[in-house]
């Protein structure tokens, strides 16, 4: 496998950052909403709203692109931080580039997280937001009809899981499922998670933790679906995805074989395997050209899936 980019490897060297959940939910949540980030795009309109949810009023953070007309097709945004982590901020700039980069509206969900709210607390919030955005199209001056997800790490996995509900429920029809760095299959025998179990950003210990904050002790063996939707009992007639992996990631195999799965049971698949990047590389994006490039390909697969 090459080597971690070389100006990846210096940022990480300068701002050092792990996932690091030892210390408890609090401190992992603010050393991740302390990470050094930059306005970006800032002629991206947005505004914050809050919707019904099954327990209570859902945060939205709503992001209209430059050229957006009543014709935009609409984006729904789930981030990531392994259920436990994360905010509607923490991933502001991600969910800008996916407005502009798509030129989509992006509808960003700040779902109830873990441990206080655990599984399936965030499915059905992201369930119920999913909903309204396909009902209340014309509230965001947007056109419904093309509806994407789009999610990075545990926001690809609700991402993927979303998909199959609304496969399962008949509707809303779904253009693309935009899944980065998923995790899917919660088995940590695949190569990925010894190959780099001490990587870069996330590693195994991290994983273990965010996993028994968020499901508890369930049997790995044979996780719910919607926990680890590449378990699904059915696989087909789901969204087209572009599922896009890094080389240095313990979640690099969940990709890659839930891409796997997918072309099998007949759904079209592209899979984009960055060798030289690691978990979370959307954040570095905009500084590490790698990066930058790894978050290009996949938006331009998500802005042509919902511009035909």
């Amino acid at each position: 496998m090459p080597a971690i980019d070389t100006i990846l490897q210096k940022v990480l060297d300068a701002v050092p950052f792990r996932l690091a959940p030892d210390e408890g939910v609090e401190a992992a949540r603010a050393g991740f909403s302390a990470l050094p980030r930059f306005p970006i795009l800032p002629e991206v309109r947005t505004e914050d709203r809050t919707i019904d949810g099954p327990a209570g009023s859902i945060p939205i953070r709503i992001y209209w692109p430059p050229d957006h007309t009543s014709a935009s097709p609409v984006v729904l945004f789930f981030h990531g931080g392994g259920f436990a982590i994360g905010d509607l901020d923490t991933h502001d700039g991600t969910a800008r580039q996916h407005a502009v980069g798509a030129d989509a509206v992006v509808v960003s969900v700040d779902y109830r997280l873990a441990p206080e709210n655990p599984y399936p607390a965030a499915v059905d919030d992201a369930w119920a937001a999913t909903r309204w955005v396909a009902e209340h199209g014309a509230e965001l001056d947007a056109d419904p009809s093309r509806l994407a997800v789009a999610g990075d790490s545990a926001g690809a996995n609700l991402s993927a899981v979303i998909a199959q509900l609304a496969r399962d429920n008949g509707e809303p029809t779904l253009a693309f499922q935009l899944l980065w760095y998923p995790p899917t299959l919660a088995d940590i025998t695949l190569p990925s998670y010894t190959e780099n179990a001490n990587a870069p950003v996330l590693d195994l210990a991290a994983i273990a933790a965010f996993n028994t904050w968020y499901i508890g002790d369930v049997d790995l063996t044979d996780p719910p679906a919607g926990f680890a939707p590449g378990r699904a009992a059915n696989l087909a007639d789901l969204a087209p995805a572009y599922i896009a992996v890094a080389g240095h990631d313990p979640l690099r195999d969940d990709g890659l074989r839930y891409a796997e799965l997918l072309s099998a049971a007949g759904v079209p698949v592209t899979l984009d395997n960055a060798e030289t990047l690691v978990h979370g590389y959307l954040g570095y994006a905009g500084v590490v050209p790698a990066a930058t490039e790894a978050m290009d390909r996949g938006l331009a697969a998500l802005k042509a899936a919902l511009h035909p």
